[in-house]
């Protein structure tokens, strides 16, 4: 059976060329993925205030290079999620070369999880400071006079050569396929989460979790964690979840997406219309016309987002970790 979607309407594009190009000031090396694509739609909302950096082989440690994936999810205006797009992967790169400069001479640094719980919560936490005092590296030419009510998800994703590093604050969602098996990389920041509402209403005077259908914090914000929103602290907190993941021979690609998709869309099927973009390669003059299998599947899943009734902007990466074989 053919599903057949309404293709998106020019109106609804949002494609940026800073989102995927490493600044001048900094030179890609590299890159550990086989593909990679993006499509980052307005949706049915009325404005846009996700945003996507894409950017391969731009964080370079002492002997590794990682492609940095990133998707941030703004809510109350695009000021943060732009502000995340614009400095998070440069924070990421200055942190990492900081480790190397500061280890000691000839000696490997282990890159396990306490090195990146470290350099991502230092990362995250700088990027928290910076939007909210509207200042430093972020743009002052914008007005952050009502910052104390905007705010955005951050899921960024290393793919390095042997590991896959994902750090997490709020409700957007890494998975990979293994083996064809959809494996979740991130856990959902949201209220009604038992160790989130614990965290919430342990917070100073304590916080309340208030459900109108959907649990919100203070009766506000439908996610536990984010970057920005100053008024929400400290029951909102930037500290990122972060996870690390080797790779293996099986593992076959990453669906990296914002709530819009994930709110539509499952794990499973997700990777499934994934799996089926890839394996359209193999068709008779696919690979001669140009196509890119990760892009055309970023952007079958928007579609069936928005057909399914996704209200959201919806922004999805897809990251080729092998070829597929049929």
């Amino acid at each position: 059976m053919t599903t057949v979607v309404n293709p998106i309407h020019p109106s609804q594009r949002r494609f940026r060329r800073q989102d995927i190009l490493p600044p001048k000031s900094m030179k890609s090396v590299g890159t550990n993925c086989v593909s990679h694509g993006f499509m980052s739609v307005i949706g049915k909302q009325r404005a846009m205030e996700d945003a996507v950096t894409v950017a391969p082989g731009y964080v370079v440690g002492e002997l590794d290079v990682y492609d940095f994936f990133a998707v941030y999810d703004g809510y109350g205006g695009d000021k943060v999620s732009n502000a995340c797009r614009d400095r998070m992967h440069r924070l990421v790169a200055e942190e990492v070369a900081e480790e190397v400069e500061n280890g000691k001479p000839g000696e490997e640094i282990e890159k396990g999880v306490s090195y990146w719980e470290k350099v991502m919560m230092s990362c995250f936490k700088k990027m928290d400071e910076e939007v909210a005092g509207g200042g430093n590296d972020v743009d002052l030419a914008v007005d952050w006079s009502d910052r104390t009510t905007m705010g955005s998800t951050a899921l960024v994703v290393l793919v390095g050569k042997e590991e896959v590093v994902v750090a997490n604050c709020g409700d957007s969602r890494a998975v990979l396929s293994r083996s064809g098996v959809a494996t979740p990389l991130s856990n959902d920041h949201e209220p009604d989460r038992a160790d989130e509402r614990e965290r919430i209403e342990a917070a100073a005077a304590g916080g309340r979790i208030l459900n109108w259908n959907v649990n919100h914090v203070l009766d506000v914000l439908g996610t536990s964690r984010s970057i920005g929103d100053r008024n929400m602290k400290p029951y909102v907190t930037s500290e990122p979840e972060v996870k690390i993941i080797n790779q293996t021979e099986k593992d076959e690609f990453l669906v990296i997406a914002s709530d819009g998709l994930w709110d539509a869309i499952s794990d499973e099927f997700a990777c499934e219309v994934v799996g089926k973009c890839f394996c359209r390669r193999y068709l008779k003059n696919y690979e001669s016309s140009g196509n890119n299998c990760a892009a055309e599947a970023a952007a079958m899943l928007t579609e069936l987002a928005m057909a399914r009734g996704s209200k959201d902007n919806i922004s999805v990466i897809v990251v080729e970790l092998k070829t597929l074989n049929m």
